[in-house]
């Protein structure tokens, strides 16, 4: 479970004593936690595993953004930081899709559900979501299936 792997992390981080990723992983473990809290009043259960990916590729688009808007105002140090924390926060992500890859499963789904125009950019989301969702981003995805639908 990427929770357990998480808390070995963070052990092993005090034990070397690498202040940064320390403090990177403790980043992670809190807002999983902040999750965790958000989902107690949920009725529905919750794969662990998707959660906790799903947090990690939401902390992963902050840090990205966060980047952008530092170099747009100059400021490289806080850049490079951000970029620190995105590093140790991706090692916890499974291994992303390539494009290509994306692209012939956008193409398989769009034939499946027999969607031909934009109106049916929701249901080959969704079921895109439904089958790769922890190996995309969804936002980079999205111009895919825009341009596959188009």
């Amino acid at each position: 479970m990427l929770r357990d792997d998480l808390k070995a992390a963070q052990i092993s981080a005090m034990k070397e004593k690498d202040k940064e990723r320390l403090a990177a992983v403790r980043l992670i473990l809190a807002k999983i936690k902040d999750r965790d809290i958000e989902l107690r009043t949920s009725d529905k259960p919750v794969d662990d595993d998707a959660m906790v990916i799903e947090v990690l590729q939401k902390m992963v688009k902050q840090r990205r953004e966060s980047i952008d808007m530092y170099r747009q105002g100059g400021r490289e140090e806080l850049a490079a930081a951000e970029e620190a924390e995105m590093i140790v926060i991706e090692e916890f992500l499974p291994q992303q899709m390539s494009e290509e890859d994306t692209t012939a499963a956008i193409q398989a789904i769009k034939a499946e559900l027999g969607a031909e125009g934009m109106q049916d950019m929701g249901k080959v989301m969704a079921e895109l979501k439904a089958r790769h969702g922890t190996q995309l981003d969804m936002s980079k995805a999205s111009g895919l299936v825009k341009a596959a639908l188009s």
